[in-house]
């Protein structure tokens, strides 16, 4: 992944420059694309109160001048039932073998990951940090409780009570990541807030109204096609397709007389202009594409056979 335009004279210009890759892992919920967000300072990562909202590893990119670090935002670790989960998997196995620290979060209110999982972690052997999210709502007794058992889970992590949601317990966290970072030139343009392109976000936000308009298995059967993305004169012009896996969710996604689609469709249009910054014309569509959860044609289609 590093940037290979960088010229010799911006590289020597920072002899001390540190750069590196900061995974984020943990369960569905556990708050990781909240902590992204909030590391970063721009929404990056769709939140939304269902799990498994994520599916692929979401990168954002804190930048000062001496220093560049690389977060990932990854999948939460669940059962794989679909051939989705299993590729959503793979992005966390790929964030473990490519970061410099682990950052591990932990919901105080759910349930911890497997112990398989704890296990991989474990022999990574990368420094790790434990970040016992969501202090906000739990008592001092459960923090308390919970602190002694992930410090006896993990001897040598760094732990840190934390609220992802308002930021408390984070505040020296970017400071200590530092200390873990390799000397190395930036990997990516300063400039530059994430690798993925506009088109990817405008599906993500889509996406995120699904989830939030939506109740049930609709929104986990859904996904989001940007057909058209063209910036004209003072507007762009973005057209979408929304996949449903079976005839019935397609009835559902457009409801009656089209109003559940009208509503997506325009909290996603405001959310979009003010994440690209400029007018947005926002076309949808709904189309049946039998189980593509489990059709790795269509997985490949929608980027998930990338590796």
């Amino acid at each position: 992944m590093e940037n290979t335009n960088l010229s010799p004279d911006e590289f020597a210009a920072a002899p001390h420059h540190k750069s590196g890759f900061v995974s984020i892992i943990g369960k569905p919920n556990a708050g990781k694309s909240t902590l992204l967000n909030l590391l970063v300072g721009e929404k990056l990562s769709i939140i939304t109160f269902k799990a498994q909202t994520t599916r692929r590893r979401i990168f954002g990119i804190l930048n000062s001048d001496d220093f560049q670090i690389v977060f990932s935002d990854t999948p939460g670790m669940v059962s794989a039932a679909y051939q989705l989960h299993k590729k959503m998997q793979s992005y966390i196995s790929q964030s473990l073998e490519d970061a410099d620290v682990l950052l591990l979060i932990i919901d105080l209110k759910g349930e911890p990951p497997e112990a398989e999982m704890l296990e991989r972690i474990r022999k990574t052997g990368l420094p790790l940090y434990v970040l016992l999210n969501k202090a906000d709502l739990v008592d001092e007794a459960t923090q308390k409780d919970q602190t002694e058992y992930w410090q006896l889970a993990f001897p040598d992590a760094k732990l840190k009570t934390v609220s992802a949601l308002n930021g408390t317990g984070t505040e020296t966290l970017v400071a200590e990541l530092l200390e873990h970072m390799p000397q190395h030139p930036p990997f990516y343009p300063k400039d530059q807030l994430t690798e993925h392109p506009e088109r990817f976000f405008a599906a993500e936000i889509i996406r995120e109204k699904i989830f939030l308009c939506y109740r049930e298995e609709i929104p986990y059967s859904t996904e989001v096609v940007i057909d058209e993305f063209k910036d004209k004169n003072d507007i762009t012009v973005i057209r979408a397709t929304i996949l449903v896996e079976r005839t019935s969710q397609k009835g559902i996604i457009i409801g009656h007389q089209g109003k559940a689609l009208k509503k997506v469709g325009t909290e996603s249009r405001k959310d979009l202009e003010a994440f690209l910054g400029r007018k947005v014309f926002l076309e949808t569509h709904v189309k049946v594409a039998e189980d593509w959860r489990n059709d790795q044609k269509w997985l490949n289609r929608l980027g998930y056979g990338e590796s």
